[in-house]
């Protein structure tokens, strides 16, 4: 038996419960968590934002230790320090072939799967993959990357979902280019990974906006230049600080329409739009034929970051060597499996950045 934190049903309050896991089987990696973060995609599909099976075990975003490999597994061996991928690409279906891994077809089919089995007997699910939230975890292969060297497991739990995320949505979907004007809705995890993504981009002008004032020393440290608390006349500040245009880029790390709608006026005309967030589908964002002529501007989604884990990951952590990301300042608060709870109760409130489980 492992401790581990479950979700028994949407709504329903996550339990601090023991799990039994299996052995690996063909194909499979046993892993020690050494730390996993409270992502806001737990809670989104702990209220039904997100939909995939329950009962399930949470968290997707964690590393550790290899104690066990199955059969056919070659690419990690017990002792190796890992980092969990909770969206693996299989390689052959229709976004796979034209190399947009992050939208395999196929990424979360492995949340159908029996994962363990709870203390009564309930059988679990993996909630997205790879059930992190728990002292240990068995996933597929394809779910388990080495650890960058130089990077403590513990910070490396980070690397698994908030700075994919961050750093792509800059470097792949967005595209931000040197001495342009980046604007940053959101500052939990994921906004400050984008932060600091964009500080290394060479951006010039980096606006950070929230609706809490109490973040704007986490943002600044994260690289953000300008600190905007989130209002009815925040694309109008936007554009007064970037010589009366707009921002080249804006990610929206929100999810909510009101937020969206902002990032899109925040630009210029011909800027590039991000969504990071996550929203539900009652979040409608409306645009009229004229304004999307007029504007030229660009609304995409992004997934992950629009990241190939494997080939980014050895690129983010030579940021992280040389000094130009800091992983530490994504985390406000290093929590037991017991401070799960709270922690989502604290991103309810917009309180913080990155909650860490420390096991």
């Amino acid at each position: 038996m492992v401790r581990a934190a479950v979700l028994p049903a949407i709504g329903a309050p996550l339990e601090i419960t023991g799990i039994e896991l299996p052995e690996p089987g063909p194909g499979q990696v046993r892993i020690r968590l050494a730390a996993a973060g409270v992502c806001h995609s737990d809670l989104s599909l702990s209220n039904g934002t997100m939909r995939l099976p329950v009962p399930a075990v949470l968290g997707h975003e964690g590393a550790g230790t290899v104690l066990a490999v199955g059969e056919g597994v070659g690419h990690v061996a017990p002792g190796d320090g890992v980092v969990l991928n909770w969206a693996p690409s299989c390689g052959s279906c229709h976004p796979c072939t034209l190399g947009e891994v992050w939208l395999c077809a196929e990424a979360l089919t492995g949340a159908g799967r029996i994962h363990a089995v709870a203390e009564d007997g309930t059988r679990l699910h993996p909630g997205l993959n790879v059930a992190a939230f728990a002292e240990e975890t068995v996933v597929p292969a394809g779910c388990v990357l080495p650890a960058p060297d130089g990077v403590p497991l513990t910070d490396a739990a980070l690397l698994g979902c908030a700075v994919l995320t961050g750093y792509g949505a800059v470097h792949h979907s967005a595209r931000v280019r040197e001495g342009e004007s980046v604007v940053v809705f959101g500052v939990g995890g994921v906004g400050l990974a984008t932060l600091q993504a964009a500080r290394v981009a060479g951006a010039g002008t980096i606006i950070a906006v929230d609706v809490s004032p109490e973040k704007e020393g986490l943002a600044r440290q994260a690289g953000a230049t300008e600190y905007l608390v989130a209002s009815e006349t925040t694309a109008k500040e936007v554009r007064k600080l970037t010589g009366g245009h707009g921002a080249d880029v804006a990610v929206e790390c929100v999810g909510r329409a009101v937020t969206i709608r902002t990032a899109w006026d925040s630009t210029r005309r011909g800027g590039r739009t991000t969504v990071v967030g996550i929203g539900g589908k009652e979040q409608q964002v409306s645009f009229h034929a004229l304004e999307i002529f007029h504007w030229g501007r660009t609304l995409s989604g992004c997934v992950y970051g629009n990241s190939r884990p494997a080939e980014d990951l050895p690129a983010i952590a030579a940021h992280i060597r040389a000094g130009r990301f800091d992983l530490g300042a994504l985390v406000t608060e290093r929590i037991s499996l017991d401070g799960i709870p709270a922690a989502f109760d604290n991103m309810i409130a917009g309180k913080g950045g990155r909650a860490l489980v420390v096991f």
